[in-house]
């Protein structure tokens, strides 16, 4: 392999995590937990994927891409949808929070910069495939959400949430000092059993079915947030708290609405063509 195309040496902890080579005893069974922690808590945590040279140098670039965020604070429920006006009035799905947060888009990142390199490299989506067991796995096709640095600044808050898509992956690069813990509530809903009851008592303060994942930088973590409702606690202190987030799908073209990428990057249309 030429020089030039090992950008990733010395970033990516190869030795515990091999993923140049599939076929590799080590990453199988590497996989095999991940899958494992999946079936059991929807979620797969693989710490120290970055190296601290790795976690270094992609919090100096993080850092820099943090000011060009697009901050934003709005108000809604943990189905990011519009509740159906013949719910009554305290029904869970009228239950609302508020979310502040920034977001960097995919077209704002240089090609040289280390997070859009990874998620661009081929060997990292094909990992990622096999922990999810798709046959086949595609980047995103929107070039505002296939890839998003996550900024999220004293006061900011991710509201309690389900997802909308079946599987987030995400990179952890910097902590807050206090506070941007990620909790969920593993399986809380089932496709054919919405859980209202649960869900409501843990809108309301209950935490019995909580589990938090700590936020150390470098960690590596495969998420399915369709079925578990999930938040980020509220950030404190003046360091920011700093993730990738990647858009995978196990389908081709998948785009995001206008009226998310309003919400999300302030505008509809990519910074530049060609992404």
């Amino acid at each position: 392999m030429a020089l030039e195309n090992q950008w990733f040496q010395g970033l990516v902890d190869l030795e515990v995590y091999p993923i140049l080579d599939l076929e590799n005893r080590k990453i199988k069974e590497v996989i095999s937990r991940a899958k494992c922690q999946l079936d059991q808590l929807g979620a797969a945590e693989m710490t120290g994927f970055l190296t601290p040279h790795g976690v270094k140098k992609l919090t100096e670039e993080s850092v820099q891409m943090e000011q060009s965020a697009y901050w934003n604070a709005l108000t809604g429920n943990a189905y990011l949808d519009e509740p159906e006006a013949s719910l009554p009035e305290n029904h869970i799905r009228r239950w609302t929070e508020s979310t502040s947060l920034g977001a960097v888009g995919y077209d704002q990142f240089p090609e040289h910069f280390l997070l859009r390199r990874i998620y661009e490299w081929e060997p990292f989506m094909n990992f990622i495939r096999e922990v999810l067991s798709l046959p086949k796995l595609y980047r995103y096709a929107d070039p505002m959400g296939a890839l998003n640095l996550s900024v999220m600044k004293k006061g900011d808050y991710l509201r309690w949430h389900f997802d909308q898509s079946d599987f987030v992956t995400s990179l952890a690069v910097r902590n807050s000092e206090v506070g941007g813990e990620f909790e969920y509530a593993p399986r809380i809903r089932a496709p054919k059993n919405e859980n209202y009851e649960d869900v409501g008592k843990l809108l309301k303060g209950d935490r019995t079915k909580v589990v938090t994942i700590p936020n150390h930088p470098g960690t590596l973590l495969v998420f399915q947030g369709r079925y578990s409702i999930h938040r980020v606690t509220e950030i404190q202190g003046e360091t920011s708290r700093l993730i990738g987030l990647f858009g995978y799908a196990d389908e081709p073209g998948v785009m995001s609405s206008d009226y998310l990428r309003k919400i999300r990057y302030g505008r509809t249309s990519p910074l530049k063509q060609g992404i």
